[in-house]
């Protein structure tokens, strides 16, 4: 009787929200958009940095075993959130850009997103004498061209394409995480290289949500980072002796607190982006989602003793001695959906299906992502 009423409730509250059932979508016949359009890094790559580098370890097993049985150029065992959130909008997942050429391999959205991708441009991490070897060429604003692109393909005329903004969702990150990432991996200054770099960050995303509005965009969803101390990879790279390091859960407090510090600056920032009438700009919580499940594993399915261990690895106390350490010869879990972590620096399918449900339904982004339906 209450489940029923908890449907009831959802229905009257958005005709076009995507049920939960057993564990999966159950969508309505209709997408309250049109098409999803997404940017970002790993998080949200389907098959771009794949394009690229058909020899990436994310084409070969076990990536993408859980529901794709193949790899399927996405840096997880199955679905991302940006999976989720087109099951939940009635949506196929959406084509990656480089796999697409004409209009029809686009007319429900595009993907955009890359993998080792950052805010920021790569002459930056240039001219800070970064390594590029595992930095990509396709930064904010380089996927933000693309968008363009795709957009007069899709509409010639400026009618259609305000048409296609009004009625796109759009999934802005995650982005600027890498910006941290890669000169954390070449060992550079936290304090005088790496801290700095926040303000930068943040006004890169600042400015491709502008572009968007400009072009016409009326709902925009722009996630945080996730608590980077609680991530294997990092846990392993800046292992401590004193347990002060460490919060109740074993994650690394600074590390955490440097990922609240890029968050609350976000949030700064979209709190003060001028919007038109009819824009929507939602901030999505991945770290506080993230968190509750790490903190409380069993509650939401996953093991205790592999909360902060990834499922595939090359061994250790993380299972993620080195940075790209999953493939055919890995340190490979029974069962994925027990741990939140998939390789290391990625979540598992369960893990972002938890996080996705939490942005699409609440209460990790306000208002949540079906609420602001246009049924």
């Amino acid at each position: 009787m209450a489940s029923s009423m908890v449907r009831l409730f959802l229905l009257v509250l958005c005709p076009c929200a995507a049920i939960v059932s057993a564990g999966r979508y159950d969508p309505p016949g209709a997408s309250c958009y049109k098409r999803l359009f997404s940017l970002g890094d790993s998080i949200t790559d389907t098959g771009n940095l794949a394009s690229v580098a058909p020899n990436s370890s994310v084409l070969a097993f076990p990536y993408g075993e859980t529901f794709f049985h193949r790899p399927s150029g996405r840096f997880c065992d199955g679905r991302l959130i940006v999976d989720f959130i087109a099951e939940a909008l009635k949506l196929p997942f959406v084509t990656p850009f480089l796999a697409g050429k004409t209009a029809a391999d686009f007319r429900h959205g595009a993907n955009f997103a890359v993998s080792g991708a950052t805010a920021l441009g790569q002459q930056f991490f240039r001219d800070m004498g970064l390594d590029l070897a595992i930095l990509p060429p396709f930064s904010l604003d380089v996927q933000l061209g693309w968008f363009e692109r795709v957009l007069h393909l899709l509409g010639p005329t400026e009618k259609e394409r305000q048409d296609i903004m009004s009625s796109s969702l759009f999934l802005l990150g995650e982005v600027g995480i890498n910006d941290y990432n890669h000169p954390f991996f070449q060992n550079r200054s936290f304090a005088d290289e790496i801290r700095p770099l926040v303000p930068k960050v943040i006004e890169k995303i600042e400015n491709a949500t502008k572009v968007l509005i400009g072009l016409g965009a009326k709902n925009i969803v722009v996630p945080g980072a996730v608590p980077l101390g609680c991530v294997p990879r990092y846990l392993t790279l800046f292992q401590s002796d004193d347990p002060g390091d460490y919060d109740g859960a074993g994650c690394i407090r600074w590390l955490n607190e440097f990922a609240e510090e890029h968050n609350r600056a976000l949030r700064r920032m979209l709190g003060r982006v001028l919007r038109g009438p009819g824009v929507a700009v939602v901030y999505a919580d991945y770290y506080a989602a993230v968190q509750e499940i790490t903190r409380d594993p069993r509650k939401h399915g996953f093991s205790k003793d592999a909360a902060l261990t990834a499922c595939c690895g090359d061994g250790g106390p993380h299972n993620s001695g080195v940075l790209i350490s999953c493939n055919a010869t890995s340190v490979l879990c029974p069962d994925p959906s027990e741990h939140i972590s998939w390789d290391g620096l990625h979540l598992t399918e369960a893990a972002y299906r938890l996080v996705a449900l939490g942005v699409l339904h609440g209460p990790y982004a306000a208002p949540s992502i079906l609420s602001t339906c246009g049924c």
